[in-house]
């Protein structure tokens, strides 16, 4: 075993005061770096796909520990592995971009991790910049306080006084060095070597003192064999990894700390600990073959998560937007799936990638097209809507009921039979084609009832409501006149045509009443409403609603990037009254369209 500052079995062999710090291969042992290798590899297979929220996660938890700096390596991995996603991400932005036949180099998007990513990165570099000053400083400490050390040693042999314990001065000596800590690379070697020509010196001087020198093989024999006995409980140990990082680490104190012994031990004691660590070195291969094994395991289940995914981009029949929106459900159960699921053998893992990547772009394209062709259809039903709701109006006033009757009847089957047009444009134009046939047929019922309706002493009535609307201020009992105000208006019936404005004026005041005592229109609680005025203040409510609940989800996550989020943090605090106040006029909502939808 070749591990820093060790000696090879030839070295052993020497007089103890023959030994020197060179190092040969011993060819029945591993070589340390592959130590390294191997735990390198181990950590690449257990997160090379990680996802980028965990990613993120790490690093802000490697951030806020204590000595974040040290942790170069790992915040390094999981940098390249969250820029790698993020830039992934932005490509398939682009690739959408150009594919609804925009110019490539007019495509601008930032992804909306690509902040929290940016400004952990920097606070690492500043944390890091900070552990290496403090590394700098601890490590010239380090470099007197090992070359005191050496003084001492060098004093041992060269000015000992008479009466002095050297077994225990020696002890000390060499505990010292194997506690001092590390120092520069560049001081290392010429340090080490100085160290151990001085215990070099010691030795040949401890030859001369028999007593010492016995005192000196039983203690360095009683280590070995320590060192031994746990050497054989790692042959045990179920951790494969475990067991040859610690391996290396006891070839490290048997070179440091269990020489010399006496002869007689020397070939013995070390012939048992080299066949301890080669059998723990065959279990590199066990480590290795379950490695394989799970891997090619993890490259099966992912290119069966690809095959699933083509099969998605081209169904056997003509596919309809529930197909879809089912389909892009699962594609993404299968895109966390796919990154969920562990590594692959390294030299497929590039292609692996690749592929997956290549399939999920094809599904979206499929998908994508298959839209823009609905869209197509959608533009060709909103221009057909709009005709409808044209003629609607054309005629919303024309009283030769005969004809007109039947053609609004006609124009509300049409409406039905016409199929979606695009979202954006729904509420709008639904709203308009019922406002025109609302005002047909409301004239049609005016005109049909008006020996029962006493038109002008309506609008008497309502001209004192308005005129007391006007001087309803801001004070205390205010939105109760304003509700009782507004119930009497929806008791009172029609007014003549050439006086309907009123109604206009009335509903301008209502808002600006509204506004000065903060309160929406919906909130109010009002009664004699017509079954068509339920209805249409039941579907405004539903959709403020639903405004409200995304609103708040909004605001809510906003505040999952802030760690351990508070009310008592300053800079949340806006945003936590805000919460509340959107869920305490969310609650009023539902309360309202409960009563609605109950007949209370």
């Amino acid at each position: 075993m070749i591990t820093e500052n060790n000696l090879s079995e030839n070295e052993e062999k020497k007089n103890p005061n023959e030994v020197s710090q060179e190092t040969s291969e011993n060819t029945n042992s591993h070589d340390a770096v592959s130590h390294e290798d191997d735990a390198e590899h181990l950590e690449e297979h257990e997160d090379v796909d990680i996802s980028l929220a965990d990613a993120l996660k790490e690093m802000e938890k490697i951030i806020n520990t204590p000595n974040a700096g040290e942790n170069f390596k790992r915040f390094n991995q999981l940098k390249e592995k969250a820029s790698h996603y993020i830039h992934d991400e932005v490509e398939d932005k682009k690739h959408e971009y150009a594919e609804a036949g925009n110019a490539p180099e007019n495509f601008s998007y930032e992804h909306p991790l690509q902040t929290k990513f940016s400004a952990l990165v920097n606070i690492f570099k500043e944390k890091h910049d900070d552990f290496q000053k403090g590394q700098e400083e601890e490590q010239k400490k380090n470099l007197d306080h090992r070359q005191n050390i050496i003084e001492r040693l060098k004093n041992l042999y060269t000015n000992s006084e008479p009466g002095t314990n050297l077994f225990k001065s020696i002890r000390e000596i060499k505990e010292d060095w194997s506690k001092a800590g590390q120092v520069a690379k560049s001081e290392f070697k010429i340090l080490n070597n100085n160290y151990f020509h001085h215990l070099n010196q010691f030795y040949q001087m401890l030859d001369l003192n028999k007593e010492f020198l016995e005192q000196e093989y039983s203690h360095n024999l009683e280590k070995r064999q320590h060192i031994i006995a746990r050497a054989q409980e790692l042959e045990n140990e179920p951790v494969i990894q475990k067991a040859l990082n610690e391996l290396q680490y006891l070839h490290k104190l048997w070179k440091e700390e269990a020489e010399p012994v006496a002869e007689e031990f020397r070939e013995k004691t070390w012939e048992e600990f080299k066949e301890i660590s080669n059998k723990i070195h065959e279990r590199k291969s066990e480590l290795s073959a379950s490695i394989e094994k799970e891997q090619a395991a993890n490259l099966e289940k992912k290119s069966q998560i690809i095959t699933e995914i083509k099969k998605l981009s081209e169904p056997s029949e003509t596919p309809n937007h529930n197909y879809w929106q089912n389909a892009i459900k699962r594609v993404e159960d299968l895109r966390s799936e796919f990154l969920k699921t562990g590594s692959v053998p390294r030299k497929l893992s590039n292609q692996n990638w690749n592929d997956f990547k290549t399939t999920l772009r094809g599904f979206n394209t499929t998908k994508n097209n298959y839209y823009k062709s609905l869209k197509g259809s959608q533009q060709a039903n909103l221009e057909e809507k709009l005709k409808l709701i044209q003629t609607a109006q054309d005629n919303q006033n024309n009283e030769e009921w005969d004809i007109a009757v039947p053609l609004f009847k006609k124009l509300q089957e049409d409406w039905k039979k016409i199929g979606h047009v695009p979202k954006s444009m729904t509420n709008k134009i639904w709203d308009e084609f019922r406002d025109a046939c609302n005002a047909f047929f409301n004239n049609y019922r005016e005109k049909n009832n008006t020996s029962t309706d006493n038109w002008k002493e309506n609008f008497k009535n309502k001209r004192a409501l308005l005129d007391e609307l006007k001087t309803v201020s801001n004070e205390e009992g205010s939105i109760e006149k304003i509700e009782q105000i507004k119930t009497a208006w929806n008791n009172i019936g029609k007014v003549p045509r050439d006086k309907i404005s009123i109604n206009t004026e009335f509903n301008k005041t209502l808002r600006e009443k509204l506004k000065i005592n903060k309160i929406n229109e919906l909130e109010l609680k009002e009664e004699g409403l017509s079954e068509n005025q339920l209805t249409d203040k039941a579907r405004k409510i539903k959709n403020q609603i639903s405004d409200l609940e995304a609103e708040i989800v909004k605001l809510e996550n906003n505040l999952s990037f802030f760690n351990k989020p508070s009310r008592e943090n300053p800079l949340l605090k806006d945003t936590y009254n805000t919460i509340d106040e959107k869920k305490a006029h969310l609650e009023t909502l539902k309360q309202n369209l409960h009563n609605i939808i109950a007949g209370e």
